[in-house]
């Protein structure tokens, strides 16, 4: 069957956003005395969403600390992310190109990350990537994230095709396992967020620049 949609992770896949995300995360762990973490603890720590991101990065610089203390912190990080969400975030070198092709081309777009939903449309709204997506679908859209399939099969139902008709892009083992749990296909990028090689989980394909990737859809329509 022909594919009629892309569905893309946020962070790592769409937008490079480490830089944003560490200054967040740097400011909620200094309401605890902590030190910073790096680009590279960082660019390790993203991808399960925010408050995961807040126990990461406690973990990394001292003991743990009790769940409303943790709580605190989540919330002083999405404040503070809201008001920097794209100081310095980048749409990925490429994207754009692929983007208006499909468009083009009559495929439908989507996004499914485990960002919390409304930061995730602020942040597409600030780069001007808004008017590509007809769905997205966050880590709080459901009662459920990725891996589960059931947040891309949700972007899939408000885009109005068969998630079986899609192509899942993203940079980690979260993404490609999510792809993985719903049988679809899944092009994985090597310049986003995870501790491992993306070819580790075993992705249909890998690019490493999004020149790469529209050859791949072509193959699909």
């Amino acid at each position: 069957m022909p594919v009629e949609a892309l569905i893309f992770d946020l962070d790592g896949t769409l937008v490079d956003t480490a830089p944003d995300l560490m200054g967040a995360t740097n400011h909620a762990l200094s309401l605890i005395g902590r030190r910073a973490i790096s680009m590279t603890e960082v660019r390790h720590m993203v991808g399960h969403g925010a408050r995961s991101l807040v126990e990461r990065g406690v973990a990394a610089t001292g003991e743990n600390v009790d769940e409303a203390t943790i709580t605190m912190m989540h919330r002083a990080l999405l404040d503070y992310y809201a008001d920097h969400i794209a100081d310095d975030s980048l749409i990925f070198d490429g994207l754009l190109d692929v983007l208006h092709k499909a468009r083009d081309q009559g495929l439908k777009l989507g996004v499914c990350t485990n960002k919390v939903e409304h930061l995730s449309h602020k942040l597409l709204a600030e780069l001007k990537m808004a008017d590509f997506f007809g769905a997205v679908v966050g880590g709080d859209t459901l009662p459920i994230m990725k891996p589960d399939p059931a947040p891309y099969r949700e972007v899939a139902r408000l885009l109005g095709v068969d998630a079986a008709r899609t192509i899942m892009f993203g940079d980690s083992e979260t993404d490609i396992r999510t792809a993985q749990n719903t049988g679809v296909p899944v092009v994985a990028v090597t310049f986003g967020y995870t501790p491992q090689p993306v070819a580790t989980y075993n992705p249909t394909h890998v690019i490493s620049h999004y020149d790469e990737a529209w050859p791949i859809v072509s193959k699909y329509l």
